[in-house]
């Protein structure tokens, strides 16, 4: 066969190899793993409004979860469609608690972890974060009849955070440096930190500001009992986890916030849930902060 003729052969042998079958083989970490199982597998927080957290049922009876991180990963996982020439890639969710996220990311469990969760310089020591998709502030969730008016007014009070979660550091730290005595409870989850406070078990309740405002807003009339005091303690800005030292998955989230800053879709996913309707009626109206639309400049978005 002539140099000319095999050449052609080649080509058409190229073209006519499945692109999966032929992309498994120049991959690596979890696209390899994506590619071969045709699936990529999301973590989810069932209570953490608006970034994540079911409302409803799926096709097949199992939860479905919805917010702003679910929809910046449904882009990531067209993006690693995208790298490894799928067009066929099927979702499957799972849902994660504060604590069990980061085993579930590292042992491989999950591919993605799409929830409200803090990327500081101690978790990245361990897993990977995407570009920063919020910025919040740990705060306190009381009843409107409460006494409690800030963080001064917690000695001898009971305290509700959620296991797993920055929150609880921040809070201790607090109370020594105030010389404060308060009782620190632990809720499995939000919502339950959150009834903790409801039913009287807790006085206040310590977490991120904007998943107490999520929570006050899901709960329609009952949530108008509660609000969120003014006093910040700490600065929590979110991402989306993923394994480390795993570059081609990094590579497509690097892609997906790229192409979404650019096209300023981000601003648009932000805009639906934080300044529009939530599926239970209410509005959060929390405008983007000069922070967090800085930050997105710097990844594409313009003026």
């Amino acid at each position: 066969m002539s140099a000319g003729r095999f050449i052609a052969a080649l080509a058409v042998a190229w073209l006519t190899v499945p692109g999966p079958a032929f992309a498994v083989d120049v991959l690596s970490g979890s696209l390899k793993t994506i590619a071969e199982k045709g699936e990529v597998v999301i973590g989810y927080r069932t209570s953490s409004v608006p970034f994540s957290f079911v409302e409803g049922k799926l096709a097949d009876g199992s939860a479905r979860p919805i917010g702003y991180a679910i929809d910046i990963c449904g882009e990531i996982v067209d993006e690693i469609g995208r790298a490894i020439g799928r067009t066929d890639l099927k979702v499957r969710y799972e849902p994660v608690t504060s604590e069990s996220r980061f085993q579930a990311i590292a042992g491989g469990k999950i591919n993605l972890e799409c929830g409200s969760t803090t990327a500081n310089a101690e978790r990245r020591r361990t897993v990977a974060f995407s570009p920063v998709t919020f910025i919040s502030a740990t705060q306190l969730l009381v009843p409107r009849s409460s006494p409690i008016a800030s963080y001064r007014d917690l000695g001898g009070k009971k305290v509700v955070v959620t296991a797993g979660t920055t929150n609880e550091g921040a809070l201790r730290d607090l109370l020594a440096k105030l010389k404060l005595q308060a009782d620190i409870l632990i809720g499995k989850d939000h919502a339950e930190s959150y009834a903790m406070v409801k039913d009287g078990r807790a006085d206040a309740f310590a977490t991120d500001d904007v998943l107490l405002y999520g929570l006050i807003a899901n709960d329609g009339a009952e949530g108008a009992k509660y609000m969120v005091l003014s006093d910040k303690l700490s600065f929590e800005p979110y991402g989306i986890m993923f394994r480390k030292d795993d570059p081609d998955l990094a590579g497509a989230v690097t892609a997906t916030f790229a192409r979404l800053a650019e096209s300023r879709e981000l601003r648009w996913t932000y805009e639906r849930w934080f300044l529009k309707r939530l599926p239970s009626g209410q509005r959060l109206n929390i405008p983007m902060s000069n922070d967090l639309h800085t930050s997105f400049q710097l990844i594409g978005l313009e003026d």
